[in-house]
Formats: structure tokens, sequence, C-alpha cells
């Protein structure tokens, strides 16, 4: 079946492109956001409305009038637009009206009914509702993304999507792929959330444009624009964890085209804590200094625009045993420690033009350099990883005969440069280049009223994994009001990165064994996987009230994939290729409802059927529940005249019974059973805006104060045979609460 849809796509390869757009802000003529303004399409049902800051996004629909609305403000029609991206849209005021203040409520998180794919959309809004110190937490109130608790030794939060963890998912910042390689452990932690403008998920199979890596879904992150960024915003944190942070923006308009921005973020956890008193450090000491200067270039009558940003991280941390001093003890066995210190420094250069006198056709170009260095050691584990990686894209978008007709192709090169050092019981170099370039068309039909389809493909010949196709489809319908059916399939190919993606093992005495192949990474074959979807939303009113409702079911399934067993022995972990079946199915429904004025339900089941064939048979992932449930509900009071207003947030997520790895080879002691109990978390915040230039908030996590009862085997001798920190699957510290404030000048 897959090589005649294989077939199918290589034969109409030639016909493919994702829906083109139009983005921008409306302001008025204090640049002030006009919050909530509509904005349309003449004679059509195509239409968005801005969120909090004037932002907006909508289908672009050529050779029709946009209508900018706002109430006390006269409606503009635009006819020309020389630039399609980050519009700056600015109202005049009727000439009765002095004054105008509009109170109304928006979802935080949306998804279109005329969206090609399956996307749930992020603003600043949902992204308030939590502490959100970084990406990693940034999904504790989305039922999209699966948020995995932290390893007993590096205090990272990972995630997942479809069941299937990040390497999965084709993490991009603002459509340049960046978490990836080396930086697949912690990279989402190396994202400051303040920074987020907004974050667009996409479940199954995404567009070939950006590449060809993808296999579960896609994560694009947009950033604060230096156009539209206010002067000065400040935001303090502190939790009961002793963690602290700084943000800070500072932005600069030079004159009509040129912005720039100076994004600035410090963390530090500065005391040690043990609330399950086994020795070792709940969470790691460390500090983070993270910089990053944007500048973006707007000329709206040549149709230019451009952005250069260039950014400097440093991350350390250090953990293990309460006593372990680093000048004293590392490399011994007096007792056990970890450092991870991370370096890393990337600059990225975009540029798009739409032709003046063809708005429907645009150009760009996207370059981005990299450089990640991590040290670290695990006890008397080491592993080093340097990466230099270069990726430029150059996308050109246009029409064939009419608008109904899409398309986009380009050209992409990628290139990776990996230095990788591993000590494991023996030393081991495993460097290597990695290089690519492609070429794709995706080409949209859009008959703009309740149908879509979008097929893309691309032509791939890299050093490692030869000449190959990637195609990939998506279907739109709209059957009535409201409602919309969504079907997609897509391959992806990658090379999976065993030591990087898989760095928590380290800790631990486990033995890594690598089931040699004739392949051409680490001597095994690249990850290979289709993914199948289908969704359908409706959105209807229940008592007068607003309420959605949906159900997506996705299957992806592993024509290769390097399996990494645990159940062989408690003494070692085992990667080979896969030798039998290795799929995921994952079904979800959802519901958000507004059960009354200004206070809304968000509700999901998700169920997991995940298996693989390993050595010892056919079994469910590890450490992966079948089971979630997710409720969020949020409240907002009615808002002074000086924008004042309390709001309220809770999350409540349940996870059912998870598959632990063998451990029968322990001493009794250091033995676990076959499965984990359910249990149950509560995250919470309070947040007291007092005007829109300030605000305080306070919070608490896992405010049920479930802890993992048994978090590290062996703790007791952690240079023994038995010692394992890996077996996480439940909260280790506790109950925590956090204050913090957000000051802004605009």
């Amino acid at each position: 079946m897959k090589n005649y849809i294989l077939l199918f796509f290589c034969v109409l390869f030639q016909f493919t492109q994702a829906q083109e757009t139009i983005s921008g802000k409306v302001v008025d003529k204090n640049n002030k956001p006009l919050e909530f303004a509509l904005i349309s399409w003449q004679n059509t049902e195509i239409g968005a409305e801005a969120d909090a800051q004037g932002n907006f996004t909508l289908e672009f629909v050529p050779d029709a009038i946009l209508q900018v609305s706002y109430v006390g403000f006269e409606l503009m029609e635009i006819s020309t637009f020389p630039n399609k991206e980050n519009l700056i849209i600015t109202l005049k005021t009727e000439q009765a009206l002095d004054e105008l203040v509009i109170k109304t409520t928006r979802k935080s998180t949306t998804r279109s009914h005329t969206s090609n794919t399956n996307t749930m959309t992020m603003n600043s809004a949902e992204l308030l509702k939590a502490a959100c110190c970084n990406l990693a937490e940034s999904f504790e109130t989305n039922p999209a993304i699966d948020v995995n608790f932290s390893d007993a030794i590096s205090g990272s939060k990972q995630i997942k999507m479809l069941g299937l963890t990040s390497p999965y998912i084709l993490i991009a910042e603002e459509n340049i792929p960046t978490v990836r390689g080396a930086s697949q452990a912690y990279g989402l932690s190396f994202v400051p959330g303040t920074w987020v403008e907004s974050i667009q998920v996409t479940k199954g199979a995404g567009s070939v444009v950006n590449g060809f890596e993808s296999i579960s879904g896609q994560i694009n992150t947009e950033l604060i624009k230096p156009a539209t960024d206010i002067p000065f915003y400040l935001n303090l944190y502190g939790s009961t964890d002793s963690r602290f942070e700084i943000n800070t923006h500072l932005n600069h308009k030079l004159n009509d085209k040129w912005s720039s921005t100076l994004f600035v973020h410090g963390n530090a956890r500065v005391a040690k804590n043990d609330m399950n008193h086994d020795g070792f450090l709940d969470n790691p000491l460390g500090s983070q200094i993270n910089v990053m200067n944007r500048w973006q270039y707007i000329d709206q009558e040549k149709g230019l625009v451009a952005f250069l940003s260039a950014r400097y991280m440093k991350d350390e941390k250090q953990t293990g045993e309460i006593d372990f001093d680093k000048k004293r003890d590392k490399g011994t066995t007096n007792l056990w420690g970890s450092e991870i210190n991370t370096e890393k420094f990337d600059a990225n250069a975009k540029i798009g033009y739409v032709f003046p006198d063809m708005p429907f056709q645009s150009i760009g170009w996207q370059n981005s350099f990299s450089y990640h260095n991590q040290k670290s050691y695990f006890g008397l584990n080491e592993y080093n990883i340097s990466q230099r990686s270069f990726y430029s894209n150059l996308i050109f978008s246009s029409i064939i005969s009419n608008t109904l007709h899409k398309f986009s192709t380009g050209l992409n090169f990628v290139y990776d440069n990996y230095g990788e050092d591993v000590f494991n019981f023996t030393a081991q170099n495993y460097d290597r280049t990695d290089n690519s370039v492609g070429a794709f068309f995706e080409y949209t039909y859009d008959n703009a009223d309740n149908f879509a389809l979008v097929l893309g493909g691309r032509v791939d010949n890299s050093n490692r994994l030869g000449l190959f196709v990637t195609p990939r489809l998506h279907l739109r319908y709209n059957p009535w009001e409201d409602a919309v059916i969504r079907a997609s399939v897509g391959r992806g190919k990658r090379i999976a990165n065993i030591f990087a993606e898989n760095q928590y093992l380290f800790a631990s005495s486990r033995q890594f064994n690598i089931k040699y192949a004739d392949g051409k990474a680490y001597h095994m074959d690249p990850e290979i996987a289709w993914n199948y979807g289908v969704s359908f939303s409706q959105g209807f009113h229940f008592l007068g009230k607003k309420a959605e409702i949906g159900f997506d079911f996705y299957r992806t399934d592993f024509q290769n994939q390097i399996v990494v067993d645990l159940d062989q022995s408690a003494r070692t972990v085992d990667f080979y290729n896969l030798d039998g079946k290795s799929y995921a199915n994952s079904f979800q429904v959802d519901l958000s409802y507004n059960l009354a004025k200004h206070l809304n339900l968000r509700a999901a089941y998700k169920y997991y059927d995940i298996k693989t064939t390993y050595k010892s048979g056919n079994l469910e992932r590890p450490l992966q529940a079948k089971n979630r449930v997710f409720v969020n509900l949020e409240y907002q009071t009615h808002e002074t005249d000086k924008g004042g207003s309390w709001k309220f947030d809770a999350t409540w997520n349940w996870l059912g019974k998870q598959r632990l790895p063998y451990t029968g080879d322990n001493l009794a002691q250091n033995q676990l059973g076959q499965n984990t109990n359910p249990f149950s978390t509560i995250n919470a915040q309070v947040t007291k805006i007092f005007s829109d230039r300030f605000e305080i908030y306070v919070g608490g996590e896992n405010m049920t104060n479930y802890q993992q009862n048994r978090v590290i085997l062996g703790a007791d001798d952690p240079f023994g045979s038995n010692f394992d920190s890996t077996m996480i699957y439940a909260p280790i510290f506790g109950q925590m609460y956090y204050a913090g404030l957000r000051f802004k000048i605009k």
C-alpha cells in the first residue's frame, strides 16, 4: 500500500504548496495596539480577530479588498499589498468620538476551521497562564502536547506528541528548524517563554517546505517582533525550589523602517533541595545567561521585509549527591555528581520580497548558523558533543492560472558537523559530518468555500541517506457550518542521534551496547515512518454558550526505528535496528466550552496504543501512560476602567498506569513492579492585573503533592551495579509555589 502511495506522490510531484497568509498588527496613531480589531476580506467569509497585542494572521485572498474595523475608528480598506508579512495598519479615530474603551474576551488557544492542517495556535495570553519560564514549560495548559516529568538528574522537562518523544517532532523557530541534533535533550529549556509571541502546534505530517525529518508533528515558535514590541518589558520570578529569573526586553524604533529589540534572560537555582531524603538533589544547582539581539527592516512600498538576529547562551548545571563538590569529587568515587555545561551561539538572516504588481507572488530566503558545545559527565560516565550547523532555505510562492491554485517551491541545504565523545566503560568517538541538498514543491487547491488540498513532495540527496523522496498530503473539507474534517498522510526520515537524544541514560550504571549493522550513522540504519491522521471538529452553542468539540486519530507506522531497549537487563541499554513492528496509535477527544461569562473550560481525554518489537517480544513502550485526562479552567473578572482585573487558571492532569522497564536482575530492594500506579497533579495560578503596564502573579505546581515513591534505584551505592536514576514517571519534588511580576512601558 505504501509503495502505491509513494508512486502516486512521485507522479503528482510537479503539482504542490501551503496556504498563503497575510499578517500584521493594528494600531492607533500613538502606535497603541487595537486589541480584538476585526480584519476581513470584502464579500467573503474569511476573516480574523486581532489578539490582545493587535496582531493578526489570516488567509490571503488575492484581488480582494482587506477591511479593518474597530469601534470608534474609521473603516480602512486596503487593496494593494507590497508586503504580506508584518503589516502595520494604523486606524484613524472617528471625529465624533474622543475616547473608546472596548471590553471583550478572546480564546488564548484557537483552532481555525479554514486551516488546511490540524494546527492549534497558542497566543501570548495562553503563555501567561503559567510561569512558562522556558519553551519546555509552555505546554502545561495545552492538551495537544504531553509534558514529561524531568529525569532525576538534569531537571529538564521533555515533551511528547502523539505519544512520541521530541526527536520525532520538527521544532522550529520562525520556520527555521532549531531543536535538533545536539540540542534535543535540553534545547527547549534554552528558549525563554517571555520571548515567545505565539506557538503553532501541528499534529501529523507537516509541510515539506521546512525539511524531511518531522514524523509525528511540528511545533513552530514565533518570537516577538521588533516592529511591534513595546519599549520596555520586565519579568521577575522566584519559586520555593530556589529558582530565580529575570527577563527584560529593550526595544528601539530607529526610523519608520528599522526596529531593534535586545532580549536578556538570566536564571539561577542557588539552594539544595532533597524533599525525598535520598541523599540526591531533587533539582540541579545552576545558572543560565541568554542574550539575543533582533533587527527588523520593513519597506512596505518596495515589498521588502528582513530579520537579522544573533544570540548567545551559556547554561551550567550541577547535580548529584547533596555533599558533592565538583572541585574535590569530580572523576572519583568519593561522591556521585554530575555537571552539564552548554554554550550555544546562533545567528540567522531572513529576507522576503513581495512583487509589487503581483501581490500573490513572493520570494523568501532563510539562512541560519548555529554552534552548540556541551561538556558533561555523570559520575564516571562522560558525554561531550559539539555541533556546527548551517541551514539555508530558498522559497518561491505564486499561483497557477488563478488564486484557486497556489504553489511554493524552492531549494534547501543543511550541513551538520558533529564532534562526539562518549565514555561508558570504554572511550568511543563518533565524529561525523552530515549534509543534504533538496528541492521541494507544494501545491494547494482551495475553492475558498469548503474544500482544500495540499499535495507536497521533496527530493533530497544526503551523504548518509542517499537519494530519497518525501511525499505528504493534506485534505480539508467543511461539510456544514462550523465543522471541519481533515485528513493527512506523510513520510518522514531521520538519523537518530542515539546518545544526544538519550542523555538521561548516562545517569545510571547501565552499559551502552550498539548492535552493529551496516548503517551509515552509529552503524545503524535511518529511522523511517509513515504518519496517517484524521480529525473532526465542530463548533456549536449549548445553553446559549459557545462550545467546540474535536476528535482526532493518528497512527505512526515505523518502517525502521532505532530501538532503545531497557528490558534485556537492568545492567544494559541496547540500541539496534527494528526487527518487527513498531507503531504508535493516538486518539484524542477534546471539548472547549464557555461555562459562564469569563469562565472557560477546556478538557481532553487521550488514549495511546504504542508497541515496539524488542528482543524479548512485542511490548508497550515503557514510561508511557495509555490513558490521560486533561482539564483546564480559566476565569477573568470584568476589567476596570484602568484595565485592571483578576485572572484565575487551574489545570488538572490524570495519568493512568505506565509500564516500567525490567529490573528483575537487581537486588530485591532495587526491583520495581511491572506498572506504576495512576496519579494526578494540579497546577494553578492567580494573576492580579493593576493596569496594562503592571501585574503580579502567584502560582503552584503539583499542588496535590504527589511524589514518586522510589526515585533513584541503588541511591545508597551510586557506583554499584544497581544504580539507576532513569525510572522517572511522576513528580519527585512535591509541591512548588512561585511568584512574580510583569512591568511594561508602552
